[in-house]
């Protein structure tokens, strides 16, 4: 398959796991339990399209600093590198408790662990590099359907510090069988960055944040729930008032799909062009922008109806009016625009 409109990065993170039959040596030993020797295989692919992006939305020389700024910012979202890795093997009956749980510090891209484990049926879970995330944390892992990957619980959160990568796989060990299992990780965040050309307007300061996104996802599953309402995402100001433009970026789970039926997004699939969507009707995601400017303030929401998705990043640009709104020639971007807004009703309590 030819893969267009995206970087493909494939890595392998090769886990050779050597099942030791413990316990089993002699011939009155009941084997029904005894480990067995096999090896997994988990390759870390980074589906992306960042690099398409940043190539076809950031084009002048103006717009250089901005794409350099974002690639330096985002190297360690949408990195080909697992720190860290989460390893759980569960049953398949009754409550789907966890039966073995191990955990690694990579910091690499191939590495090698021996595990033991029983032959019998397994629904096998894996996370990447969670631990240095501070807004997402492993959650309600002791059991395969209730595994989640869960944001801070506050109304304003700040975005994301780390790519995150998830698995699930059905495993059936079986006794005195060569066997191999090769399990695939696939991101599951996203980055949205709002480029803005002042235009040489007097601006003072500018906030910018960003909401409409996932909560949790679910790993069993590989879906995404949404709280109501949506958390509100600060981004992070990349560039100085001294280059000519302001770049806002923040880095968070994805939006909801058009036509959302309430069961949840989807996580990234492996097509052909995984980004192109047509928008929907609705707005899925938003960019809240405050503007100081002569002593006023000025709120421009700025609504995107085309989904946000794993692995995804989506460049808006836009510059500041005379009455520092922020408009954009994005036709599919809806633009509101509240003038001398109340400061009062920012919500940004510290973390």
């Amino acid at each position: 398959m030819k893969f267009r409109r995206y970087s493909f990065i494939n890595v392998g993170l090769l886990l050779s796991a050597f099942w030791l039959a413990a316990g089993c040596s002699t011939i009155d030993d009941d084997l029904s339990d005894c480990g067995n020797t096999f090896e997994m295989d988990y390759e870390l692919r980074l589906v992306t399209n960042m690099t398409t992006e940043l190539k076809t939305q950031l084009t002048t020389m103006t717009e250089l600093s901005v794409a350099n700024a974002l690639t330096t910012h985002l190297k360690d979202i949408f990195t080909d590198f697992a720190h860290d890795v989460d390893l759980s093997f569960y049953d398949t009956e009754g409550n789907l408790g966890r039966l073995q749980h191990d955990q690694h510090i990579m910091d690499a891209n191939q590495q090698s662990y021996t595990i033991n484990l029983p032959k019998r049926q397994y629904k096998h879970l894996a996370v990447a590099n969670v631990l240095n995330n501070s807004v997402v944390s492993l959650l309600q892992d002791d059991f395969c359907r209730t595994s989640q990957l869960g944001q801070t619980t506050r109304d304003t959160i700040d975005s994301h510090t780390t790519g995150l990568f998830t698995a699930r796989l059905p495993m059936n060990v079986l006794e005195g069988v060569d066997q191999q299992f090769k399990v695939n990780l696939y991101m599951v965040n996203c980055a949205a960055a709002l480029v803005i050309d002042p235009r040489k307007q007097d601006v003072s300061n500018i906030r910018v944040y960003s909401t409409g996104f996932a909560s949790q996802f679910n790993i069993n599953d590989s879906t995404y729930t949404f709280a109501a309402p949506s958390p509100i995402v600060r981004t992070a100001e990349l560039l100085d008032v001294n280059s000519g433009m302001r770049c806002y970026c923040s880095v968070n789970f994805p939006s909801r799909e058009p036509y959302y039926n309430g069961v949840g997004s989807r996580s990234v699939i492996e097509t052909e062009d995984p980004f192109i969507a047509q928008p929907g009707q609705e707005t899925l995601w938003q960019f809240e922008v405050y503007v100081w400017k002569d002593g006023k303030i000025t709120k421009t929401v700025l609504s995107i109806n085309k989904p946000l998705r794993a692995g995804q990043l989506t460049i808006i640009k836009g510059w500041i009016t005379g009455e520092g709104a922020v408009q954009t020639s994005d036709q599919t971007v809806g633009v509101s625009v509240t003038l001398d807004w109340n400061e009062g009703g920012i919500y940004n309590p510290e973390l």
